[in-house]
């Protein structure tokens, strides 16, 4: 035995590490310049549909559903569940994502409001992937350690090595193909351990006789997460979204605009359906350890080092390496865009005209550094439910300045800028002793439930800390717009003629967010003509995809509802 594992699964884990490395090696074999690091555009829908669902789905997100449904029951599903309802406008947001012919989201926010802006969005796009890598890293090595003999600190130290390894190498093209093996083993994985602990507690019937608390096995639990904590974490889900800077690797990577709507919806589709099973095992976890004194973050480590190993030697290395296939995956998509962020909207606007080696080469020193401050975020984070809200939190910072740029035309700069930091500050004032004092002092604080207590303290519950920080933006941006300048006329007609041209295929584009030579550009069709709003007219296909998505949404909660119901 080494570390708690047999040697087959040691074996197992060898073979993965070989494999990974010869993988990344290959990538890297193509990458001649930014846009083959960046952004290749040569994916088809299955590796868009996986890729999508590689990079969006880790180790953390299992560890952190099934902690919080250990411990608050059925609705700790909104954990990941939060952008269910979201997930219908990203058939939208796909197709806009990938018309802007963008290598970053930075180079829309600097085709929208100028360089400034794009430097800002990089700095804290930078800073939201960190957060997101380190708390990725913190759900792994708690799976490992709760399944294995290994210390939770060394699986983050070796976790981090091989991402750098493969993610340097290959750069997004080798994140596409292991996030095709990765989505795989995922599915198989989220699914394995349910039938045996739901066996061995005796299904459902068996949860539903030994759980006596109904808001346990409730969707919506009145006491933290109820029908106004879903309805605000899902709007704050929808506006940060779009300024996740790994989304445009997402949206945009495929041949064509069609590639980024399957792609982007379906396998995030595939997710919601593997949360599913992540609950469910956090939920029949808390029969099985009834009365044992886990720490929730341990739970889908403990649930896997108790069932695999009884099934045969190996699949527990084989459950190992899946997590850090997803591990790898998912936090190299993030390190490539922050690397991009950094690349293509700071440094290369300070060293201009040098050679493409040059800049890849600085790229992959940012991946170095992105992925070291993420390793230092996990290191210091207490728990994963705690860094799951804190990326909810830094997700949604120019969320509301990327939706005001895009729908009206009147946003300027200076209103962006306003904005992100109104943003910052409203969730600085949040966190503070004195705030939270005067907020509960309130007549109407205890009705209206501003504040609770959380790990022996006060604080501003999450739904009123969300609204009270994309209202403080949302106003800031507004006022800030309307007494500065307009941007002008001409650099608008370029931006939103981007979202109105649709994407041909084997179109060449040589400088980010332009159109390619000859490309004809639709006249305008707005909703609201005649107002400085820019809605445009859906497309068939825009409204035929929302649709049949909504109708997906309905039967995956339908489903949960009559598997723990019936």
């Amino acid at each position: 035995m080494v570390f708690g594992l047999h040697v087959a699964d040691v074996i197992v884990l060898a073979l993965y590490f070989v494999g990974i490395t010869l993988l990344g090696i290959k990538a890297a074999r193509g990458i001649q310049g930014m846009a083959d690091f960046f952004m290749p555009r040569k994916a088809n829908k299955a590796l868009m549909v996986m890729h999508a669902f590689g990079s969006g789905t880790h180790a953390d997100q299992a560890v952190g559903v099934a902690s919080k449904t250990y411990t608050n029951g059925l609705s700790g599903i909104w954990y990941q569940w939060c952008y269910l309802f979201p997930t219908p406008f990203y058939w939208l947001i796909a197709a806009m994502m990938r018309r802007f012919r963008a290598i970053t989201t930075g180079d829309v926010f600097e085709a929208r409001f100028g360089p400034s802006v794009a430097m800002l969005f990089a700095v804290v796009g930078i800073l939201n992937m960190m957060v997101n890598i380190g708390v990725m890293l913190k759900g792994s090595s708690a799976v490992i350690q709760a399944s294995t003999e290994v210390p939770a600190d060394l699986a983050i130290g070796v976790m981090t090595v091989v991402i750098l390894i493969y993610g340097m190498a290959g750069g997004l093209a080798a994140v596409i193909a292991a996030d095709f093996v990765q989505g795989i083993l995922t599915i198989i994985f989220s699914f394995m351990l349910l039938p045996f602990i739901l066996n061995a507690v005796g299904g459902m019937a068996g949860i539903r006789e030994a759980i006596k608390d109904p808001q346990m096995l409730s969707l919506v639990a009145p006491k933290e997460i109820g029908l106004f904590y879903i309805v605000v974490i899902a709007f704050n889900s929808l506006v940060g979204i779009v300024t996740q800077p790994h989304l445009m690797g997402n949206c945009a990577a495929g041949k064509t605009e069609m590639e980024g709507r399957v792609g982007f919806m379906c396998g995030n589709f595939v997710k919601r359906i593997c949360t599913m099973a992540w609950c469910l095992t956090g939920l029949a976890a808390v029969v099985y350890f009834k009365g044992e004194p886990i720490h929730p973050d341990h739970i889908f480590g403990r649930v896997a080092a108790e069932f695999l190993p009884k099934l045969s030697y190996g699949i527990l290395g084989l459950f190992l390496a899946s997590l850090l296939t997803s591990a790898v995956g998912s936090c190299d998509s993030f390190m490539i865009a922050s690397a991009g962020l950094f690349t293509e909207n700071i440094y290369r606007r300070a060293k201009p005209g040098r050679t493409q080696r040059h800049y890849v080469f600085i790229a992959r020193v940012t991946s170095l550094a992105v992925v070291a401050g993420g390793a230092g975020f996990a290191y210091w984070l207490p728990n994963v439910i705690k860094g799951l809200e804190t990326f909810w939190i830094i997700s949604s910072v120019m969320g509301v300045a990327f939706w005001m740029g895009l729908f009206w035309r009147r946003t300027t700069s200076a209103g962006a800028w306003a904005s992100t930091l109104a943003v910052f500050g409203a969730w600085w004032l949040t966190t503070q002793p004195f705030f939270v004092g005067w907020l509960a002092s309130l007549p109407i604080a205890e009705p209206l439930r501003f504040v609770f207590v959380g790990d022996g303290v006060q604080e501003v519950y999450l739904p009123w800390q969300m609204i009270f920080y994309l209202t403080a933006g949302l106003v800031a941006g507004i006022v800030a717009s309307v007494v500065t300048r307009p941007p002008s006329e001409e650099k608008l007609e370029r931006f939103f003629a981007l979202v109105r041209t649709p994407v041909v295929p084997g179109e060449k584009v040589t400088l980010p967010c332009t159109l390619p030579a000859g490309a004809v550009v639709p006249p305008k069709r707005s909703i609201l003509r005649g107002t400085q709003f820019e809605i445009s007219v859906p497309s068939r296909v825009s409204i035929v995809g929302f649709a049949v998505a909504w109708v997906c949404v309905v039967l995956i909660i339908g489903s949960l509802y009559l598997i723990v119901k019936a």
